[in-house]
């Protein structure tokens, strides 16, 4: 089989990629828009932001420092629940303060790691560390970009916002740790010693990554994602050429397609007629529509959508966080997560937890923030 045709027999396998593409293409023939538009709706800071933490992240795995990590938790760790719990909880504190798509990134492949030298359920521990992401963000103003619009909307400050958010975070997050314990088998790790890597860990190439990601995140602080990432070219381009082979391009593209298409379909004037007949000054129907707009566009994208029509920012935010769960959709992290395990049946999997997840949660949160926000 040729290059060319694995390259087709691979895209033919994008599904999401696929079907969000033929929605930006339907949409641009059937509602031509300026060219500002698109470069609006396309993102660039935050595809250059995933395209930095991509090769940041290809370069730690190359390195061998992931694999070395794992094997020093699964050494040291006592129970498979102990173990998910960590790992969850690492998760859940990661994303309040690096986002949680950087978290993911992080936490993703170490799990992979500890999973192949190790009796852990890897799909069943992305999952939960997936909703843990979703819940440790919704703490932090920083800790994602629906939370990061709606803080500087609101004109609250740091503080006052983490407090609005604490009653929602606190039943997710106790939610996610009662399902880690309730879903992870009983038992002892068991370390796979033939599967251990022993292979030395590259330090020039896990000092390069290590380095690279963290600059990668401050530029991203300051909003120089694309230079930050444009910077990171040269030097990977120059030294470690192959781990920019392995990079995952198919993820960035599938992305640029998600942004295009949703981007395009939130702003058709049907949707905003839709919008304008909502009463969002109602704190039950705002809190719903956030949840059933993440649900149907994802969080960000709703969270832009319903901005200028709901009167409550911290309302807003606490929705649109609760819609992060459900469907894969809901959050792009799920969708971050989802492609990192690369597992069979692992969108099955997913769904099948976290649907009924959000069913548990919503109502719970929407209580807890009336009484206590």
């Amino acid at each position: 089989m040729s290059a060319l045709q694995r390259g087709i027999k691979r895209l033919a396998q994008e599904r999401l990629l696929l079907s969000f593409a033929l929605l930006a293409l339907v949409l641009a023939v059937a509602d031509p828009r300026p060219f500002a538009d698109y470069h609006r709706w396309l993102q660039l800071p935050t595809l250059g932001g995933l395209l930095g933490l991509l090769i940041c992240i290809q370069g730690i795995r190359d390195s061998g420092l992931v694999q070395h990590a794992a094997a020093v938790l699964v050494e040291r760790a006592h129970s498979l629940r102990g173990l998910a719990l960590l790992l969850v909880s690492t998760t859940a504190l990661l994303s309040m303060v690096l986002t949680n798509d950087v978290s993911l990134f992080l936490i993703v492949p170490l799990t992979l790691a500890i999973g192949r030298i190790s009796n852990l359920p890897v799909m069943r521990t992305v999952v939960l560390e997936a909703l843990a992401v979703n819940a440790g963000s919704t703490l932090s103003p920083i800790g994602n970009p629906q939370n990061l619009l709606l803080w500087q909307f609101g004109q609250l400050s740091f503080l006052q916002f983490s407090q609005a958010m604490l009653p929602a975070f606190v039943i997710m997050f106790v939610l996610v740790a009662l399902l880690a314990l309730a879903w992870m088998p009983r038992g002892r790790v068991e370390l796979h010693a033939d599967q251990v890597d022993g292979h030395a860990v590259s330090t020039s190439q896990a000092v390069l990554s290590v380095g690279a990601l963290i600059s990668m995140v401050l530029m991203m602080e300051h909003g120089h994602a694309v230079l930050g990432a444009v910077l990171l070219l040269v030097p990977f381009a120059l030294l470690e050429r192959s781990t920019l082979a392995r990079v995952d391009w198919l993820l960035l593209v599938t992305f640029a397609a998600i942004f295009l298409g949703l981007g395009h379909f939130a702003e058709l004037g049907m949707v905003r007629h839709a919008l304008d007949g909502l009463n969002l000054d109602n704190p039950l129907t705002l809190y719903a529509s956030g949840i059933v707009a993440s649900q149907l566009i994802s969080n960000v994208p709703a969270t832009v959508l319903l901005l200028g029509h709901a009167p409550d920012a911290a309302a807003l935010a606490v929705a649109v966080n609760v819609g992060g769960f459900g469907l894969a959709m809901g959050s792009m992290a799920n969708l971050i997560a989802l492609r990192l395990a690369k597992q069979p049946h692992g969108g099955r999997l997913f769904h099948q937890v976290s649907i009924p997840f959000l069913l548990v949660c919503a109502p719970l949160v929407y209580l807890a923030y009336r009484w206590l926000g």
